[in-house]
């Protein structure tokens, strides 16, 4: 399976710390945001990643991340020249994905939770049809909503209703088959001239082949495409991470932990960052290991 990371968009709602620049390169308290996404795909088992920007910002992705070999994974990148809906990652990345099955997550979204790495593997071996995730939200007009019948069947998707039939929202992670290729280029725009991702999944769930897996309350999902809730994924990480002593979202951590990389290359990319408290994290890492 392969991996793309939507990273485009104007980001307006968080102007104008968006102004100069994307919001996926803004920092979730010790991290660039896209490392959350990113290694969401990484722990999914995905090592082969696109990676969709704006023209503007994409020498800055790249920059950052590089080809991704430091973390024994493959990035490539790819431009939006203009953004027309999610589903337009699929026709932009078209020639990248070719004959394979893909996942795509939104690049502002995080998630973290019990069991949540064996889901996304699972989630990752799919041959056939389509595995998306919903979540119970307060405010469902915000999203995708799914309505299910009285045996917990899904009945429909509604994009951003304004009488939501339910709470539970779609989240910006979608693994599919090949088709969705095809799919996607039979797509019209709808009346807000998008590609719509509720009208590719609208279209596996008529098909009966549509997943859908429901995250528990031991499972966070938190987006940023506000500033308070980028504040409040922010606030999250700290806790969690001053709590645990350990970090979330670290692509070298889990390169590490996965075998991808070597406790040596560990510690030779810790101490590039040795001055931050983030580098000294990873240093320890590989020193308790080789102690």
């Amino acid at each position: 399976m392969k991996g793309i990371i939507l990273a485009g968009g104007l980001s307006t709602q968080l102007l104008p710390a968006t102004q100069p620049i994307s919001k996926q390169l803004l920092p979730v308290y010790d991290k660039p945001m896209i490392y959350y996404p990113l290694c969401l795909l990484m722990q999914a088992n995905i090592r082969n990643i696109l990676i969709i920007t704006t023209i503007h910002e994409q020498n800055m992705f790249q920059q950052l991340l590089g080809d991704g070999s430091q973390w024994g994974i493959s990035l490539s990148y790819a431009a939006q020249q203009e953004p027309k809906g999610i589903a337009q990652a699929f026709l932009i990345g078209e020639t990248f994905i070719g004959d394979d099955t893909v996942c795509l997550i939104l690049g502002d979204n995080i998630l973290y939770g019990q069991n949540l790495i064996e889901r996304l593997q699972k989630a990752s071996r799919l041959t056939d049809g389509a595995t998306i995730f919903s979540y119970y939200v307060s405010d469902p007009k915000r999203y995708g909503v799914i309505t299910f019948d009285s045996n917990d069947q899904p009945l429909d998707i509604i994009e951003k209703p304004i009488h939501p039939a339910s709470h539970y929202a779609v989240i910006g992670l979608y693994f599919y088959d090949n088709d969705v290729v095809h799919i996607a280029n039979e797509l019209k725009p709808s009346a807000r001239g998008e590609l719509e991702i509720t009208d590719i999944n609208r279209f596996y769930l008529q098909q009966k082949k549509l997943q859908i897996e429901k995250l528990s309350r031991g499972i966070a999902w938190l987006d940023t495409s506000t500033h308070k809730s980028w504040l409040d994924a922010a606030n999250f990480i700290h806790v969690l991470e001053e709590r645990q002593g350990l970090k979330i979202g670290s692509p070298e951590e889990i390169a590490w932990r996965m075998g991808m990389i070597t406790s040596q290359q560990l510690k030779q990319q810790a101490k590039q960052q040795i001055k931050s408290g983030y580098g000294k994290y990873l240093l320890d890492l590989s020193e308790a290991v080789s102690a």
